[in-house]
């Protein structure tokens, strides 16, 4: 297969601008960018199949630049419900700072930020150079302006697009940028900037959208608990993305193997029948957590990730560290405390226990262990000596329901 089969078959094409485009994608040498608001310090992993398609062609033999807009980030990408908050200038520039770091560690990518070009721009110079090649009716035909007509739209929301179309012509004007890539919801923003240019120069750029990464009830993939999956490890630990992809959804997890890894045809064909004959097993969603965090952060990252997966399933943490728990029970109930106290009045005070009397019953039934031991004794006391690094003690109740404890 040339690189637009693959990425046929791996069903990350929704739409190209021209016919032509197969031909060019599979002859290489074409250089295009890929672009991404500064609205956080980290990208989730709704970025990453995005990026992902770029290092695939990459490797094709093309040229990718991620532009990141610390100049359209301080306007915001129109929603389709509501205009976003808008973010400071200090704001935005820290969080270009960040993405540029994380996505030159991870991808390789050359990093531009189009704020560069906006920064001395006046208005005139807006209106004369680029406003006045825009239909209005033309900007209203677009899906994303005509889903926001009837709660109304702000002229900078509106102006979006004709930014985002500058960045398109100014990158093919000084840096030789002939195509671009995005989400299928970028798919207006990149045909202005096609018609933009044409009409600027008479030249003939291109452009290619991927489908949304999705859930099987349609809502977008990369949350767990209502929390992105963010691919720095300070926010989502190894071991978080290992569970999340674990408990990825049986009929969409062969999906994100073509999205997300660089796993063959046969091997994910293998894993496809792997999941129909013996779901239980998973060997798909370990496939994906492998790939997906070996390429992030590491082999080592993901095997303390399996290993701390392994001893949670056993019960069997006494070993653990305290970093490890904090990864870990990031999103289980916790309490701060700042003096040791009996197991009865801790239970209920972290929410274990809605009395003592209750807590008493828990512990006379040996339902409750601390840091993985079995306590029995009413008279135990949890104590900052006995933390995981003197900072953290964990209980659980039952099989699986843990509390933390943190210590001042």
């Amino acid at each position: 297969m040339g690189i637009y089969e693959e990425l046929e078959w791996r069903g990350l094409i929704k739409d190209v601008s021209s016919p032509e485009l197969r031909e060019k994608l599979n002859k290489g040498g074409m250089t295009f960018y890929i672009g991404t608001d500064p609205t956080g310090d980290s990208l989730h992993i709704g970025h990453f199949s995005s990026f992902l398609i770029s290092k695939r062609l990459k490797e094709a033999g093309h040229n990718p630049i991620l532009l990141v807009g610390g100049g359209t980030g301080l306007i915001g990408d129109p929603k389709p419900t509501a205009e976003r908050p808008m973010i400071t200038y200090e704001q935005v520039q820290h969080n270009f700072e960040c993405l540029k770091k994380q996505a030159s560690e991870i991808f390789g990518f050359e990093v531009v930020n189009n704020y560069d070009w906006y920064k001395d721009m006046n208005f005139i110079d807006f209106l004369r150079d680029y406003g006045k090649y825009f239909n209005v009716n033309y900007m209203l035909s677009k899906e994303i302006i005509k889903s926001r007509l009837d709660e109304g739209i702000t002229f900078a929301e509106f102006s979006y697009m004709i930014m985002q179309a500058m960045d398109f012509y100014v990158l093919h004007q000084t840096r030789g940028v002939n195509m671009q890539v995005a989400g299928q919801d970028q798919w207006g923003n990149i045909t202005a900037g096609i018609e933009l240019t044409r009409k600027k120069t008479g030249e003939e750029l291109y452009g290619m959208t991927m489908p949304l990464l999705t859930k099987s009830d349609g809502t977008k993939f990369g949350k767990s608990e209502g929390k992105a999956i963010w691919l720095d490890r300070e926010k989502t630990s190894p071991y978080e993305m290992y569970q999340f992809f674990l408990n990825s959804e049986d009929e969409k997890v062969i999906d994100y193997l073509k999205f997300l890894t660089f796993l063959d045809k046969d091997e994910i064909m293998r894993l496809e029948q792997s999941n129909k004959e013996e779901p239980h097993k998973r060997e798909a969603h370990k496939a994906l957590a492998r790939e997906v965090i070996t390429f992030l952060h590491g082999a080592d990252a993901y095997d303390e990730a399996v290993h701390i997966s392994q001893m949670l399933f056993s019960g069997e943490i006494a070993n653990l560290t305290y970093e490890q728990v904090k990864s870990c029970f990031a999103s289980v109930p916790s309490v701060e405390v700042d003096e040791d106290m009996q197991i009865l009045t801790a239970l209920v005070k972290c929410g274990a226990a809605s009395s003592n009397r209750e807590a008493r019953q828990f512990v006379k039934g040996g339902s409750v262990l601390v840091n993985g031991q079995k306590v029995t004794d009413e008279k135990f006391v949890v104590s900052k000596a006995n933390a995981y690094g003197n900072k953290a003690t964990v209980i659980r109740r039952g099989k699986k329901k843990y509390f933390v404890i943190n210590h001042k």
